[in-house]
């Protein structure tokens, strides 16, 4: 059973309180989901290593690419559930990049895309497991 319960909240505050390891522990477990739900779409999402590593070596463009792609991936997928999804990778780095010059707080409305989305879809992909 995947988890159907990740939050920004909780993301962010525990993000605050462990210096950021939690805040990839969620990164971790989003693109572990995705690739759950999505198997069989023929792409694959970076895992956390990839992510950290690559986005060090890009100085963060790797990041806005896996946080687009992740968008787009899980939009895609959905009517494999019968969901549609309004949003999609550029609606999450709009909100990401330009968002953020609202008060900084763009960036979590973006990453709130993505949760609520896989959360989504790991309930259906849930339900679907258990029939």
């Amino acid at each position: 059973m995947l988890d159907t319960n990740k939050s920004i909240w909780k993301y962010a505050l525990l993000g605050i309180i462990t210096c950021g390891i939690y805040s990839y522990y969620t990164i971790y477990k989003v693109s572990q989901d995705v690739n759950v739900i999505c198997d069989g779409d023929g792409r694959n999402t970076a895992g956390l290593i990839q992510f950290i590593l690559l986005s060090i070596v890009t100085c963060g463009i790797y990041a806005w690419f896996w946080y687009y792609g992740v968008g787009n991936r899980l939009q895609e997928n959905a009517p494999r559930y019968n969901l549609t999804f309004a949003e999609n990778g550029t609606t999450v780095l709009m909100w990401m990049i330009f968002g953020s010059l609202i008060c900084g707080i763009g960036f979590f409305v973006g990453f709130n895309v993505i949760l609520k989305n896989t959360n989504r879809l790991a309930l259906a992909y849930n339900a679907k497991q258990a029939n």
